[in-house]
């Protein structure tokens, strides 16, 4: 029996596939009945919130969260958040949204931020205080830009049972593909870093580039779902193999798109798409 589930994920993350969250139940309803003897492998993992979906779709199921970017820790500290967010709400009050601080007011959040004692969270801070979707990739560099009041009006949730249910990992992907990449009744989820693309966003400053992505394909098979954009170079990948490599091409034969048009920031507009096969 399907349960409720987060639509979100409870903490900022870039990238979180929230708005794909109703064609993602959809694929996931081709798993017959609750999902028993099957298992879903979140590879890249990000926030969690595929991993979250689907175990609420499918409880029985085994669903492997590979917490690629050790989210699971960011969560734990969500109490420091909100103690935090209530310091420098009460310094940016009266400020209209949006609105750029003024000198004064940048150097109290600076000095309330590095007096604070308890678990600071670049990414967290980033979506309070940096422009549109600015990311900062350390405190140091968060310190340095000019700050905004997009303080959020509320604390955070502090979500106990986001990971309920869920094998949580950390695995090099390739290993964590190779295990199930011959059980036909595991589903591959796959939403991996842009290729060639500056990560600061993801722990660790992981870089993924051309190499990380051909060998992530060489371990997919039907059935996977796959998170890919205009900006990443999946589907010109497969149209070069249907051309050049047919049979190397022939798994992803006959796979499915869901696409969906994507702003980051201001005059930054692209294309996501759910890749999918699972027959």
């Amino acid at each position: 029996m399907m349960q409720k589930y987060h639509s979100t994920a409870p903490l900022p993350f870039v990238g979180q596939k929230r708005y794909f969250i109703k064609h993602f139940t959809k694929v996931l309803s081709q798993i017959p009945a609750d999902g028993k003897h099957w298992t879903i492998v979140d590879v890249f993992g990000g926030s969690g919130l595929l991993a979250h979906v689907a175990k609420r779709i499918k409880p029985q199921a085994r669903v492997i969260y590979n917490d690629y970017d050790n989210y699971s820790d960011r969560l734990r500290h969500i109490p420091d958040y909100n103690r935090l967010r209530e310091q420098i709400a009460q310094i940016v009050g009266g400020i209209p949204k949006g609105s750029r601080l003024d000198p004064e007011r940048t150097r109290s959040v600076q000095q309330t931020i590095t007096n604070f004692q308890g678990h600071i969270d670049v990414r967290v801070l980033s979506s309070w205080l940096l422009f549109s979707a600015k990311q900062a990739n350390s405190l140091e560099q968060l310190l340095g830009f000019e700050f905004y009041n997009k303080v959020r009006q509320s604390p955070y949730s502090i979500a106990a049972d986001y990971l309920d249910g869920l094998e949580i990992t950390q695995q090099d992907y390739n290993l964590l593909m190779a295990e199930h990449q011959h059980n036909p009744n595991t589903l591959l989820v796959l939403d991996p870093p842009y290729v060639s693309t500056a990560q600061g966003a993801y722990a660790a400053d992981k870089y993924f580039n051309m190499v990380s992505f051909l060998r992530m394909i060489q371990y997919m098979r039907p059935p996977f779902i796959l998170f890919s954009s205009t900006r990443s170079e999946a589907l010109d990948y497969f149209q070069f193999l249907q051309e050049c490599e047919p049979d190397k091409y022939r798994r992803f034969s006959g796979y499915n798109i869901v696409s969906l048009d994507a702003k980051m920031g201001k005059g930054i507009e692209y294309q996501d798409n759910m890749i999918y096969k699972i027959d």
